[in-house]
């Protein structure tokens, strides 16, 4: 009864370093080192080979003295092509030792074991294999120099199983989160855009990477030491605190467009903020979206002639087109008369195959100048 109780106390103090250590970095650390010191191995190792990846793309994390390095690194360039454990043929959740592992007499076998685990410190091995729900595995290994792990160490690690697979598709999830955001960051950093929450003063209380990026590089929004956002001229900064002070007021819910440059582009939505974040920081009254050029306008322009074939002249009347101008006021900023104007977006139109002005700003933000 008394061994059966520590087992279990062993096993729950266990837990919360299995759970917790989703959010770990690495992952798993603290759980892989008490599991490591629990049941007396040299070595903890929990290896993740994602689906449809070659065999040597695996993410390893271990607790104790690792691998030598050289003999890591013959192992990820030539020696996983002659990996003889049977890792897929595991049954999920059973605990194997190393003689189930590896067939002596097998040259093959033999040299793995002589080369690879012997000089590693893992001439004693127990495995696991477990799966979660999409389908990645995970192996659990421990490993000592010397000297077979008891029978309540395997009873142990086959208890860990369930709670083990629950834990990796956690990390699973969060990893599947994690990659899809970085994706939607960077088509949103390659359109251009950022965004800010504010407060109803118009202080910063939140913001994501490119919003960031703005405030410290557009040489027209910046903050101010009690958070506050301010904007270059003066007139801009009246303009975006008004505007926070109507929509967090609730008197105008109509979102505010301003623009703060025109070369290079640099415009801001404001629109009130709706929902609550389960968070510590404030909740925010405004989020301003800001969108912006990488670029100068004459980066655009050069990238507009060659996607379209236009010539130079062409390419920077569409691209005033594009931000709304109209063709007259387009042909001014250029220097242009009314009627050069005409008849640039007339070949503009025809070398688009576009029938008006709509179609030329429908054409061009749908190209890959957007992301450019």
């Amino acid at each position: 009864m008394l061994e059966k109780m520590a087992a279990t106390e062993q096993l729950l103090g266990l837990l919360p370093p299995l759970f917790d250590g989703v959010f770990d970095e690495p992952p798993w650390a603290r759980f892989l080192e008490q599991l490591r010191t629990a049941i007396g191995a040299h070595y903890t190792s929990l290896t993740f080979r994602p689906p449809g990846k070659p065999l040597n793309a695996v993410l390893h994390l271990y607790a104790g003295e690792p691998t030598p390095p050289l003999l890591s690194q013959h192992y990820h360039e030539t020696l996983h092509a002659f990996d003889p454990l049977p890792y897929y043929r595991l049954d999920e959740g059973r605990v194997y030792a190393l003689d189930e592992l590896l067939r002596p007499g097998e040259p093959t076998h033999d040299a793995y074991y002589r080369d690879f685990l012997v000089p590693s410190g893992m001439s004693v091995l127990k495995m696991m294999r477990v799966t979660e729900a999409s389908g990645v595995n995970a192996w659990l290994a421990l490993s000592r120099r010397r000297g077979d792990f008891a029978s309540k160490h395997v009873r142990l690690l086959e208890e860990l199983a369930p709670y083990l697979r629950n834990a990796l598709r956690t990390l699973v999830g969060l990893e599947r989160e994690r990659y899809n955001a970085a994706i939607a960051d960077e088509a949103i950093r390659r359109l251009g855009f950022g965004w800010l929450a504010l407060d109803a003063a118009a202080r910063v209380v939140d913001a994501d990477s490119q919003g960031v990026r703005l405030l410290a590089q557009s040489g027209v929004l910046g903050r101010k030491s009690d958070g506050r956002l301010t904007a270059r001229p003066k007139v801009l900064e009246r303009e975006i605190a008004s505007g926070v002070r109507a929509l967090a007021a609730g008197a105008q819910s109509r979102p505010r467009a301003i623009i703060l440059s025109r070369d290079p582009w640099l415009d801001m939505l404001l629109v009130p903020a709706h929902g609550r974040a389960i968070s510590a920081k404030p909740d925010p009254a405004v989020i301003a979206y800001i969108h912006g050029e990488s670029g100068s306008s004459t980066d655009r322009h050069a990238q507009l002639a060659e996607l379209f074939g236009l010539t130079p002249s062409e390419a920077r009347l569409a691209l005033g087109l594009s931000r709304g101008m109209t063709i007259a006021e387009a042909a001014a900023a250029q220097g242009l008369t009314l009627e050069t104007g005409r008849n640039y977006s007339k070949k503009i139109y025809a070398k688009l195959g576009a029938r008006g002005q709509s179609d030329v700003v429908r054409f061009i933000m749908r190209s890959v100048l957007s992301i450019a």
